[in-house]
């Protein structure tokens, strides 16, 4: 079995970067202990000759000459050095190792000195003979009487020192590594886990598994992100799956039921009632009204198709609200009149919003047809129009049978019936709440339903309102 290695897997990034850090950080340490440890530790020994040559002279300045000559003898034990003063050429303090050692340093030191415009001056001397280096120091301790101290420390060498670091170099650099491979791997790991389990789910997910749920260990806030976002995803999907199959289920049923009655008709007309005017005339009638209604339904669907996919668009415009509402409720009257119902209108005598007239008159109208259906015994259906400062509120209530609190976030959905709604057969396309939902919300309006069981339903919506258009003038 051939392994395939993903070198553009995340796993595999933060592994290599992971020991390139390690390896850098190693590398540049390495290069700053073996390679510049010599220039250092003569610029170490430089400012701690120098600071200490500052102690020195603030002693001296201070005029206690015994604490003076007590700090230059333990700076010469501590450190390791040789101090001489001079005053006019003559040795006013030895130091403590013989005069002849350090002579040659001393004059040396006190040339540079008098030929610089500087107070101080240091400088690294090789010394033939023993091949060793050695620091001179010199600087005035008062100017005006010409005293000058001089100081003088070796320069040990460090090659067995840095021969000593490298060893432990390589030491650390090997456990180093050692530890940065397996901390790599182990992160990297627990990285790309959590990714790899989501993109093993989101597979399933492709393939038309929804439903499907994705789980985040937690640690990562992004990761745990994704997973809820595509937990949601996958359970609208889901939804999606149902509501189109319930969608062709019911469409497949809605079409079948008119189709069959006009085939049914036109074979009564054809073989039995082609002669008989009144009954060729009450079968004909019937055709035609299944025909309205397949074509109700045709054009429902096609339309909340339009509205979903973005494709229908609006005209907004100032109307008369009040004008709209007369011109729907006026059919209506039959029903009062036929069959008791009772339609109650509450409206100012005008009111001005901004919408699409059209579709806000088949908002309403399938609002108005909803309540009709579901009226309840009284068979009473109040429209209110309230004006809430700039906002026009219109309500549809009927006292139906209500519908259950769980079930009120459904009932925009295509197809969907509420169990408390099975009261009498009702005909229709079963879109129409999913139509009002499409419609209003093109016109980014506010929309609502609220429902008690055994009392009602009020379905509600909210529109700007407007001043009236202006009338146009016309050029004599």
């Amino acid at each position: 079995m051939k392994l395939r290695f993903n070198f553009r897997s995340i796993k595999f990034r933060v592994w290599i970067y992971f020991l390139l850090f390690a390896a850098i950080i190693l590398a540049v340490m390495w290069f700053l202990q073996v390679f510049f440890l010599n220039n250092y530790y003569e610029d170490m020994k430089i400012k701690e000759t120098e600071n200490t040559a500052s102690v020195i002279t603030s002693k001296y300045n201070s005029g206690n000459n015994k604490a003076f000559i007590a700090e230059m003898k333990e700076v010469a034990e501590t450190d390791d050095m040789y101090i001489s003063i001079e005053q006019n050429g003559a040795r006013i303090y030895p130091g403590t190792a013989p005069d002849t050692t350090y002579q040659g340093y001393i004059d040396t030191a006190e040339t540079l000195l008098t030929q610089s415009t500087y107070k101080s001056v240091s400088k690294s001397v090789n010394n033939a003979s023993t091949n060793r280096n050695t620091l001179i120091y010199a600087t005035y301790l008062d100017k005006n009487q010409n005293t000058i101290m001089c100081m003088i420390a070796p320069l040990y060498p460090v090659s067995s020192t840095i021969q000593i670091i490298q060893h432990q170099l390589i030491y650390i650099m090997i456990i180093s590594l050692a530890l940065a491979f397996i901390l790599s791997v182990y992160l990297s790991s627990r990285i790309s886990k959590p990714i790899t389990d989501i993109t093993r789910s989101a597979r399933k997910l492709a393939d038309g598994q929804y439903g499907t749920t994705f789980h985040a260990d937690g640690q990562y806030s992004e990761i745990q992100n994704l997973a809820d976002t595509l937990n949601k995803t996958s359970y609208e999907l889901e939804k999606a799956s149902i509501l189109q199959k319930d969608l062709m289920a019911n469409v497949s049923h809605d079409l079948r039921t008119p189709l069959t009655m006009i085939q049914s008709y036109a074979e009564m007309i054809r073989d039995l009632s082609g002669d008989d005017p009144e009954k060729r005339e009450k079968h004909l009638q019937v055709i035609i009204e299944e025909s309205e209604r397949l074509n109700t339904l045709v054009t429902d669907v096609l339309e909340l198709s339009r509205m979903q996919t973005g494709t229908m668009q609006i005209n907004i415009m100032p109307f008369d609200l009040r004008n709209t509402l007369d011109q729907l409720v006026t059919p209506y009257h039959v029903l009062e009149m036929q069959q008791g119902y009772n339609i109650q209108l509450s409206c100012a005598e005008s009111i001005y919003v901004s919408g699409d007239e059209e579709r806000i008159k088949q908002v309403i109208s399938n609002l108005l047809t909803n309540a009709v259906k579901y009226c309840g015994q009284d068979k009473t259906v109040i429209i209110n129009v309230k004006l809430w400062g700039s906002v026009v509120h219109l309500e549809v209530i009927d006292h139906g049978m209500g519908i259950k609190p769980e079930e009120l976030p459904y009932v925009w959905e295509r197809y969907y019936k509420s169990s408390s709604h099975h009261v009498r057969s009702t005909s229709g396309s079963g879109l129409g709440l999913s139509i009002v939902k499409e419609i209003l919300q093109l016109h980014g309006s506010k929309f609502g339903v609220e429902s008690k069981v055994g009392k009602g339903t009020t379905f509600w919506f909210e529109l700007p309102k407007t001043e009236p258009p202006k009338p146009e003038v016309k050029n004599a």
